[in-house]
């Protein structure tokens, strides 16, 4: 397992980010693609359908992003994280604290649902009442799933010896990541 100022054995074409709700997977994965010139897949936006259902294309989806040469995505969903793990050559853990990522959660959902924000296929956070509610609410979800989640990165890298994995613990250490990412990616 590496850490933030490790480098890497060789520029990936195939990337995770991995971690809890919270840790930022969707944005750092931004940044790795904008850093590498690689086509970035929300793959949240290939789960979910209209009302928050999921797609029946969703595994069949990802399959089709797995084969092409060159990607980056967030590993998440019981039924597709080994096929991502197979294929991607890294992968970078976000392990931050959990009082940060629950922040995290806390703000995200209410400025979504604050501004309305539209998301994948139409859908918008639920109204915040649905936190009392909603055993499932996205942030009673990340609370209770977060021991759950926390250690599978490791557990992939064990069974996956090809995939190289990065485990960063702070804001700092992912931008320190990035900087020397990016700086390897231009020479």
């Amino acid at each position: 397992m590496l850490g933030p100022d490790d480098p890497l054995p060789a520029l990936p074409d195939r990337i995770l980010v991995a971690g809890v709700s919270g840790t930022g997977k969707t944005t750092l994965a931004r940044r790795i693609a904008d850093a590498l010139d690689l086509e970035h897949v929300e793959i949240d936006g290939l789960h979910w359908g209209a009302g928050w259902t999921p797609r029946p294309s969703f595994v069949a989806d990802v399959e089709a992003l797995v084969v092409r040469d060159r990607w980056v995505t967030e590993w998440q969903y019981r039924e597709v994280r080994e096929r991502l793990a197979e294929r991607a050559q890294l992968m970078v853990w976000l392990d931050p604290p959990v009082r940060v990522s629950m922040a995290r959660v806390l703000r995200r959902t209410l400025r979504r649902r604050l501004r309305r924000e539209r998301l994948w296929n139409g859908n918008v956070e639920p109204p915040l009442r649905t936190f009392l509610t909603d055993p499932d609410h996205v942030v009673r979800w990340a609370w209770r799933t977060r021991r759950t989640y926390r250690d599978l990165p490791a557990l992939a890298a064990e069974r996956h010896p090809h995939l190289v994995l990065v485990r960063l613990h702070s804001q700092a250490e992912v931008d320190r990541w990035m900087r020397a990412l990016s700086a390897a990616a231009t020479r």
